[in-house]
């Protein structure tokens, strides 16, 4: 008996162990998570919204004008369950400052485009789920909402696989591409697929604050552990406010999380399966972009899939993870007005 009870215990502090490695929060959170709820929530939609239709599907985005109305227009299009706040002014102001016209947009699933809740059962004998084609079409359908025929992307994570779909089979749409942080094929079996240390921390965060009372605060410390979780290890300062006031926005003045995005979005990356054999039919000027220590989509893949785009640039940054810390910003945005510029 007293073996048993020692093993119990034994488990129990293996357990505990587990549970407080990893990523672990600021001491102070508690104190800045109360004054943010305390405090008037920032604006932080400020552009002509609408909502864009691709068949029984809505898709809410956002339109920003550039100073320079002779400027084309650039497409954002966010990851994997992230939406348009995913993409933060430190990023899409200096191209509004450089004159473009930029559109962000929730992804099917996500924000306040439609969370397909039927989403698995059958619709009119066929199964009703999606594919990255189908989130392709979600963004044409913006386009064509705002009335641009052509506009440079700009996709990170699997927004990059999306515009990279594009690039392919929409090419008159499409007059550059950039990727950041992306993969021709997530599933490919001879690069790591999702990092065993990522796996670990997202079950940790999920035992952490899965049952946490406070559903708010409980929902504002997991936003802002994940992201914790995909900063690089470049050392740069990491902005806890920023996220905070993100993640407080999304849940009190738009829709909140969407759960099942998870597996949506999982699905939907992986039926739609490589890109490989169809990358060097892209034929816009190209940009890949990607961190040295990316914790989600491994640096690998960038240098695997770069290549198979013809005449694609690269910037690989060191240090950078799966993230777009404003350290890196200056950076980034030298090589993406380059890639701008570029005439097919």
């Amino acid at each position: 008996m007293i073996y048993i009870l020692l093993f119990i215990l034994l488990l129990l502090l293996g357990f505990f162990i587990f549970l407080r490695s990893g990523i672990q929060l600021p001491k102070n959170i508690d104190t800045l998570i109360s004054q943010l709820q305390k405090e008037p929530l920032p604006i932080l939609i400020k552009g002509e919204t609408g909502t864009a239709k691709n068949g029984d599907v809505s898709i809410f985005y956002e339109a920003i004008n550039g100073i320079d109305p002779s400027k084309d227009t650039i497409l954002l299009i966010c990851g994997h369950t992230q939406t348009l706040l995913d993409w933060y002014p430190h990023f899409y102001q200096p191209l509004i400052d450089g004159g473009y016209q930029v559109i962000r947009f929730d992804n099917r699933g996500v924000g306040q485009s439609d969370w397909l809740k039927d989403w698995g059962k059958p619709n009119k004998n066929k199964p009703n789920k999606y594919k990255l084609e189908d989130m392709a079409m979600d963004a044409i359908a913006v386009l064509d909402a705002v009335g641009v025929t052509k506009a440079h992307l700009i996709g990170m994570s699997m927004g990059g696989m999306i515009g990279q779909r594009l690039a392919i089979s929409h090419s008159d749409r499409v007059l550059s591409l950039t990727s950041i942080m992306s993969t021709g094929y997530f599933d490919d079996s001879k690069l790591v697929n999702i990092p065993p240390p990522f796996m670990r921390d997202i079950i940790r965060v999920t035992l952490r604050y899965a049952r946490t009372k406070e559903q708010e605060e409980s929902k504002l410390k997991t936003h802002l552990t994940v992201r914790r979780m995909l900063q690089g290890k470049g050392g740069y300062a990491f902005d806890d406010s920023m996220v905070l006031k993100k993640a407080l926005y999304e849940i009190r003045e738009r829709n909140g999380y969407h759960v099942k995005a998870t597996d949506q979005h999982s699905y939907a990356i992986k039926s739609s399966g490589s890109r490989y054999d169809e990358l060097g039919d892209i034929k816009v000027p190209t940009l890949v972009i990607h961190g040295t220590t990316d914790p989600l989509i491994d640096f690998p893949h960038a240098e695997k899939y770069a290549p198979m785009i013809p005449n694609s640039e690269k910037l690989f940054i060191e240090g950078m993870g799966h993230d777009l810390p404003k350290v890196h910003i200056a950076t980034m945005m030298k090589a993406i007005f380059n890639n701008l510029a570029e005439k097919v």
